[in-house]
């Protein structure tokens, strides 16, 4: 590991052991007399830390992990929220620093004249996070039987007709396929579809978690447990099972599938961290979030049109070519 701030490099089993140690750690019990006043009380999902490089209060919700002090900039680190059974099983690192996240963001944006102006500043390209967002990965075996309307169509002809000829087939599949880290996503706060449109991430670059991956980046523990997941995870076990199946159902004209069963045997669960990189730009009273693979660089998001900057173009297009023809028609008549 290596320090962004003074380039300090760390062994990581050094780190490992001074995490331990931070995990024993007890807040100060420095009591004063109440002047009177109502204190701080942690409800409605709110909670409070202190920084301990500023004494700067820090106030977030529940499922903030890690975020860094907005009075010195320090990362800090809630190490409470990884306790226990909340604490992530593996964690896939940035490869990715802000530099090629903003980069990919210009190149991104890169010849859209009628892109708002608000979405090329500068300083708004700085805002962009990078965020770990809590994902739950499925492993299982499934056993599936699939069964599909198949079509087979010829035609001919001779001097008098043309002919068709349909033929109709009840076409059966069946097998086992073994599925491995399956990603649901954890927070709600992340748009599922969103997330799944920048995978695959690579998981066998994957480490064990240690609370030192997080230092300056934004974090989510879940607020979407494994139990809701489970539905999701089965969307996806299912379409990956018929799309398997169907790409064996060659020759066909036509392929519908029209029963399928899918069991689950050997099901595991695990937690784990995914590196992604975020903007979210306001414009016109309507969020466009852009969202970039921590890991490959794989950015999507949608893209607005100034309508003010639309008509200008047009006006400008109708412009030269009025003149266009203008000096086309002089031409002409003097010729």
């Amino acid at each position: 590991m290596k320090c962004p701030y003074c380039d300090t490099e760390f062994e990581m089993e050094a780190l490992a052991a001074y995490d331990s140690e931070l995990s024993k750690e007890n807040p100060d019990d420095l009591q004063w007399e109440s002047a009177g006043g109502a204190s701080f009380q942690e409800e409605d999902g709110v909670r409070s830390y202190v920084c301990k490089s500023c004494g700067g209060e820090i106030i977030g919700d529940a499922t903030t992990a890690a975020t860094a002090c907005p009075f010195c900039g320090n990362p800090v680190v809630m190490m409470e929220q990884f306790a226990g059974s909340l604490k992530p099983d593996r964690i896939i690192p940035f490869k990715l620093d802000k530099k090629a996240a903003i980069a990919a963001l210009k190149k991104h944006y890169q010849g859209k004249r009628l892109l708002p102006k608000v979405f090329k500043d500068e300083n708004h390209l700085h805002e962009i996070q990078g965020i770990y967002v809590p994902v739950w990965l499925f492993d299982a075996q499934a056993d599936a039987d699939v069964r599909y309307k198949a079509t087979r169509v010829r035609t001919w002809s001779d001097s008098r007709y043309d002919y068709t000829q349909t033929s109709y087939y009840a076409l059966c599949r069946g097998g086992s396929l073994g599925f491995q880290q399956i990603p649901v996503d954890g927070s709600s706060k992340m748009d599922d579809t969103l997330m799944e449109s920048i995978e695959p991430f690579d998981f066998s670059k994957s480490v064990d978690f240690q609370t030192a991956y997080l230092a300056g980046y934004l974090a989510d523990k879940y607020d979407v447990d494994a139990e809701q997941s489970i539905e999701r995870a089965n969307q996806r076990v299912r379409k990956s099972t018929e799309e398997a199946f169907a790409a064996t159902a060659a020759g066909y004209t036509s392929v519908i599938p029209d029963f399928s069963s899918v069991r689950l045997r050997e099901g595991k669960t695990r937690y784990a961290l995914y590196p992604v990189w975020l903007l979210n730009t306001r414009w016109n009273g309507k969020t466009y979030t852009f969202a970039m693979n921590g890991q490959t660089g794989k950015l999507v998001g949608d893209l607005p049109m100034d309508k003010a900057a639309y008509k200008k173009w047009l006006f400008g297009i109708m412009a030269a070519v009025t003149a266009g023809i203008y000096a086309l028609s002089y031409l002409l008549w003097l010729l």
